[in-house]
C-alpha cells in the first residue's frame, strides 16, 4: 500500500507529488530510486540531452574524408588519424 508523497525537484526546487500509482509502477519495475525531478523538468532534460539517449535533439557532426573512396562526408565523432573514417556507402560495404 502506498501514499502519495511530496518531493522536491533537485532541477528547479519546486514541489510535485509522487502518487501511489507511480509509486506501484516503480516497484513493479524494479526501480529503487524515486524520481528526482518534476515533469516539466524530467521533459526539458529529456528534450536537451545530448549523445546517447539524445531523444530527437541536434547532435554534432564533424567533417572527415572518406578512407576507402576519398569523398567528404560528415561523421558523429571527432575522427582521429590513427583510424581510417568511411562515408556510409563504404561503411555499409
Amino acid at each position: 500500500m502506498y501514499d502519495d508523497k511530496t518531493l522536491v525537484c533537485k532541477d528547479c526546487g519546486q514541489e510535485f507529488i509522487f502518487t501511489a500509482n507511480e509509486q506501484e509502477f516503480y516497484a513493479e519495475k524494479g526501480f529503487e530510486n524515486e524520481p528526482q525531478r518534476c515533469k516539466a523538468c524530467r521533459v526539458a532534460k529529456k528534450n536537451n540531452s545530448n549523445g546517447r539517449g539524445n531523444f530527437g535533439g541536434q547532435r554534432q557532426l564533424y567533417d572527415a574524408v572518406c578512407a576507402e573512396c576519398g569523398k567528404p562526408c560528415k561523421v558523429p565523432f571527432e575522427p582521429r588519424n590513427d583510424r581510417p573514417v568511411y562515408c556510409r556507402d563504404c561503411f555499409k560495404r
